[in-house]
């Protein structure tokens, strides 16, 4: 949801707001700025009857010059001295008020004498009875937040009840949201589960549980022989995740009579993640679960994940009849063959019946578009690279296995003036000795921001040193951004929201079988999936500059100045604000948003 409050003094206050994180936006006159050192934020919980100012990081350096790892600052004395800011601490379905204090003076007598700009605001449910529910889990171990609460010992090393909390912290709702949706099915009911992993005993033990109160569960799982020989040790690395997938059907005691092994195309992937829900005697598709999330301890826990749950029977017949293709084990086992390539086309064509080809945004309908893979041709990758380079107003992607060469080809053509675009990495993207000759980089010229996955690995003043998924145990591979969506103007008046299961890759449109929903003009789900990307953006894009900054020093460069983890004493910081600058552009989105509730 969308809220503005009055003008007042020369600021008024923007936000948009997601299921726990609230982003604001601060427009200030040039007069408002003079002097003008920060924003101490209060905000108000009526339902808690709470009223407090919000904690901070930076402190000014005359006040509290040499802050350690105990240093726990309040935006009352050491305010908040950006135009743009979050909470990412908020409650699903609640009203709040923030009050936004604009403090003048010195750094030591504070002037408090201006009147604080009001805003009331309320978060999505979590839950609701719509088409769509969004879940994503918190997918930042490597945060203060983390080590404050947890420390630094990897997760199969805690206390039980400690790695438990530990798990319910990183996984926030998203694994209590999938439990539920299988908890849901009732006795005569069906689900129908696609899985690339299955390797997450509580969801294992839910659908054995299902099983056993009469509801119709069916599995098809990834179980292609993919093993591999260390060339230097001789040793056998089983196929995976096939190896891992059966050890768990055992475990959990589901039959075999109830599993497809989807073996064929040894060479691609099954990578889907979804579940179909069917009600009754009739079998009717009604729900599906979908999103990024593999079911393992590192989907759910690890790396960053989404779950969305739609209650549409179109949607659901879709995602049944893809299912009941895949049950057949399609595809060939030699693609290379003259009756593989038959079996292959074969695939391709009832894969693109089910799931047309959108080739143009302009085809995009309202409502939900479901496209699915394997497909020939390059129409769905190109369609979801277009979405990226002719958003007219912002456009935001993650990028899990590095950025496509056609959506490089496309950005690097953007200019400073272009609609401003935000990647999110898995990895810093930068040439590699193969790709010296090569490589193109795409940045700020371009009118392009990217953040990626790192953590604060040397603490800093109150920085403590952090931890990441893959040190704690979760995730061999990818430790930090493995969610796969895109966002085409998400706060104007015609957002569109692409998420699923595929990498924006052409292995993914291609060759892999995946799954994806287009979702045009919902504005609710935008308005999730903008906050949550600008929570996970803002985690690093603060630690990929730390990152950058620490590694130009190490090569002999000029370090940071020591004053940038600091605040400004005066005014300084506002000109950061300047027009072109970052900051600037990133409240423009803000203060020009549509919408408003």
């Amino acid at each position: 949801m969308r809220f503005k409050s009055k003008k007042q003094a020369g600021f008024q206050v923007f936000a948009v707001t997601g299921i726990n994180t609230v982003s604001f936006g601060i427009d200030t006159s040039a007069t408002a700025r003079k002097g003008l050192l920060g924003f101490a934020v209060e905000r108000i919980d009526p339902v808690e009857k709470q009223r407090y100012f919000m904690p901070g990081f930076k402190v000014f350096p005359s006040v509290i010059p040499r802050p350690d790892e105990s240093t726990r600052p309040s935006t009352f004395d050491h305010p908040v001295q950006s135009l743009v800011w979050d909470d990412f601490t908020a409650k699903s379905g609640r009203s709040y008020e923030y009050l936004f204090h604009p403090l003048r003076g010195t750094p030591r007598k504070l002037d408090r004498s201006l009147k604080p700009v009001s805003i009331q605001v309320k978060t999505e449910a979590l839950y609701t009875d719509g088409p769509h529910d969004v879940f994503f889990n918190r997918g930042v171990a490597s945060s203060q937040a983390y080590t404050g609460r947890f420390g630094r010992t990897p997760l199969g090393k805690l206390p039980e009840p400690k790695q438990q909390q530990a798990k319910d912290w990183l996984s926030r709702d998203l694994d209590d949201a999938l439990l539920k949706f299988i908890a849901q099915a009732k006795k005569g009911d069906g689900l129908l589960c696609c899985f690339y992993e299955f390797r997450y005993l509580p969801v294992a033990t839910a659908l054995a549980q299902a099983i056993t109160r009469g509801v119709d569960v069916r599995l098809i799982i990834d179980a292609k022989v993919n093993e591999t020989k260390d060339k230097k040790t001789g040793k056998i690395n089983e196929s995976f995740p096939r190896e891992d997938n059966l050890r768990m059907l055992k475990t959990a005691k589901i039959p075999k009579a109830r599993v497809t092994l989807r073996e064929s195309r040894s060479n691609d992937i099954q990578h889907n993640k979804f579940m179909v829900l069917l009600k009754g005697k009739k079998r009717t598709p009604m729900q599906t679960w979908t999103g990024s999330t593999n079911i393992s301890e590192g989907g759910l826990h690890g790396q960053t994940n989404v779950g969305h749950w739609v209650r549409d029977e179109v949607t659901a017949t879709l995602f049944e009849s893809y299912w009941n293709l895949l049950k057949t084990d399609p595809g060939a086992v030699d693609g290379s063959s003259a009756e593989g390539k038959k079996e292959n086309a074969a695939l391709y064509t009832e894969v693109e019946t089910i799931s047309p080809t959108v080739s143009r945004i302009a085809d995009i309908p309202d409502g939900i578009t479901s496209i699915f893979s394997p497909r020939r041709g390059p129409a769905a990758l190109k369609l979801y690279v277009d979405l990226v380079d002719k958003a007219t107003e912002s456009g935001f992607i993650t990028l899990a296995f590095g950025i496509n060469k056609d959506f490089k080809d496309a950005l690097k053509a953007h200019t400073g003036k272009s609609p401003i675009t935000f990647l999110l990495l898995e990895k810093k993207d930068k040439a590699t000795e193969k790709t010296q000759d090569t490589f193109v980089a795409i940045n700020a010229s371009n009118n392009v921001y990217k953040a990626w996955g790192s953590y604060i690995n040397d603490p800093v003043y109150q920085w403590a040193r952090e931890i990441n998924a893959k040190l704690l145990g979760l995730n061999k591979h990818v430790s930090y951004v493995h969610s796969k969506f895109l966002l085409f103007n998400p706060l104007g008046a015609d957002p569109i929201v692409v998420t699923g299961s595929a990498n924006f890759s052409k292995a993914s449109t291609n060759s892999n079988d995946e799954n994806m929903l287009l979702i045009r003009g919902d504005q609710r789900v935008a308005d999730i999936y903008f906050t949550e990307f600008n929570r996970i953006f803002n985690h690093y894009y603060f630690r990929s500059v730390a990152e950058e900054t620490r590694e130009r020093a190490e090569a002999g460069a000029a370090p940071a100045a020591e004053g940038s983890l600091f605040l400004k004493e005066t005014d300084a910081w506002t000109a950061g604000y300047a027009p072109g600058k970052l900051r600037q552009k990133r409240l423009a989105l803000l203060t020009t948003m549509s919408g408003f509730n």
